[in-house]
């Protein structure tokens, strides 16, 4: 009988070391999960987006100077491109789909999530830096948006960081 804390063993009795995976079954286990973290990005950064693209056509606007307006193209280009990263593996899987590229395929939608991620984070930050300048004063502003980019990127990145050094350092 199996013991539920015992190590899962092969057919010959050896301790298997994970999942038993074609590449192809790796590959589709590891794009469902991708776009699925996807899916909550993309819609985040699509909320930001539509509504900094919607901040340019309020009466507050108009009244911002050169520094806040160059911070907002700055924050929608960001947007801009977090958005393309994001939506990135979709329209590569369209396009490659049917060409036995999966693996690939994954490797390559994964590179832009995290550049989407990254994208993201700035995009965040900038736009805090826009809003809180408005509301606070300009070297207070800049430390809470710092603060901020600094928080996202702990909760973000740090934690994976740390575990893909633990694991590699254990094996």
């Amino acid at each position: 009988m199996h013991d539920d804390h015992e190590a899962p063993r092969n057919e010959g009795g050896e301790v298997r070391s994970g999942r038993v995976e074609t590449r192809e079954e790796r590959a589709d286990r590891k794009w469902a999960e991708l776009l699925q973290e996807v899916r909550v990005t993309q819609t985040g950064v699509q909320i930001l987006f539509a509504f900094l693209l919607a901040v340019a056509f309020t009466p507050h606007f108009q009244s911002l100077g050169h520094v806040d307006r160059s911070i907002y193209v700055v924050t929608v280009l960001l947007g801009a491109a977090a958005t393309g990263a994001l939506i990135a593996p979709v329209s590569l899987h369209r396009i490659v789909t049917g060409r036995r590229l999966k693996p690939e395929t994954v490797d390559w939608a994964s590179r832009f999530t995290v550049a989407g991620l990254v994208l993201l984070l700035c995009t965040v930050a900038s736009a805090l830096l826009l809003i809180l300048r408005v509301v606070v004063a300009d070297a207070t502003a800049l430390w809470l948006a710092a603060a901020a980019l600094i928080w996202f990127a702990t909760c973000w990145f740090v934690p994976a960081a740390w575990l893909f050094h633990r694991s590699r350092r254990e094996g």
